[in-house]
């Protein structure tokens, strides 16, 4: 299973260290929203949380 395109841009927002919140606001997004797709990232890539997808996108180039 792959990313969307909008997953992918809020885990590269993410891999900068930006709060579900700042992320929101940037993509103009509800705060909740933005939680689902943190939510679907984990499961996609398997991590536990956010710093370790951010390493599993980093690792494989995706950020």
């Amino acid at each position: 299973e792959r990313l969307t395109a909008r997953e992918r841009e809020i885990l590269i927002r993410l891999s900068q260290g930006e709060t579900n919140a700042e992320i929101a606001k940037a993509l103009h997004l509800a705060p909740g929203t933005v939680k689902v797709h943190v939510s679907a990232i984990l499961r996609t890539t398997g991590a536990r949380n956010r710093v370790e997808a951010a390493l599993i996108a980093i690792r494989a180039r995706q950020v």
